[in-house]
């Protein structure tokens, strides 16, 4: 399955959010922050091929639901927080092999993540809000051909997301900046 200029390219799985995160100080509680769980979702990506090399992709996905706990002095409130994300990217990639039955690709873009459902989950923080974020992703996987049109996709991501969460306690900035580790079969047409 040669890939060519004009082919598009229909990719769908499970994806898994893995924060790499780090947080400010919550409000004026000294030596506390703040720590975001996985999250595992559904996405779904459609690339347009510009050149046989060359594809223009946009990645969407279901909501992404992750917990927030406090950390350092504020460890003994456990979860404080539950949050739901999207994370809308758009990405150019280049094709090493688009000839290949196993074809390799890398890309860089820009990521919008916006929060929503934002719910403080009792206790000390008793409301929150998180900003939405702008920031680049890049991003390497593979397509392995199964049948006529059919393959099989593996793809590693890196985001960029920022945010600072407004709460009853005061503010903390959070750095989330996942990888993003997706499986899932891909169609071209």
């Amino acid at each position: 399955m040669a890939l060519q200029q004009g082919d598009w390219i229909v990719r769908a799985g499970a994806a898994n959010v893995m924060p790499d995160d780090s947080s400010g100080q919550v409000g004026a509680i000294a030596g506390s922050g703040v720590d975001v769980d996985d999250a595992l979702g559904i996405f779904a990506n459609v690339t347009y091929m510009i050149r046989n090399n060359i594809g223009l992709e946009l990645l969407v996905a279901t909501p992404f639901e992750h917990e927030i706990t406090g950390t350092g002095s504020i460890a003994g409130l456990g979860k404080i927080a539950e949050v739901k994300h999207l994370p809308p990217t758009f990405s150019v990639q280049y094709h090493f092999a688009p000839t290949s039955n196993f074809r390799p690709y890398v890309g860089a873009g820009i990521n919008y993540t916006t929060f929503f459902s934002e719910k403080a989950v009792g206790g000390t923080v008793t409301s929150i809000s998180l900003d939405d974020s702008w920031g680049l992703a890049v991003q390497a996987g593979f397509d392995v051909d199964m049948a006529q049109n059919l393959f099989f996709n593996a793809d590693v991501r890196y985001i960029n997301i920022e945010t600072t969460a407004t709460t009853n306690v005061g503010n903390v900035d959070v750095d989330i900046n996942p990888w993003v580790v997706s499986l899932g079969v891909g169609m071209r047409f």
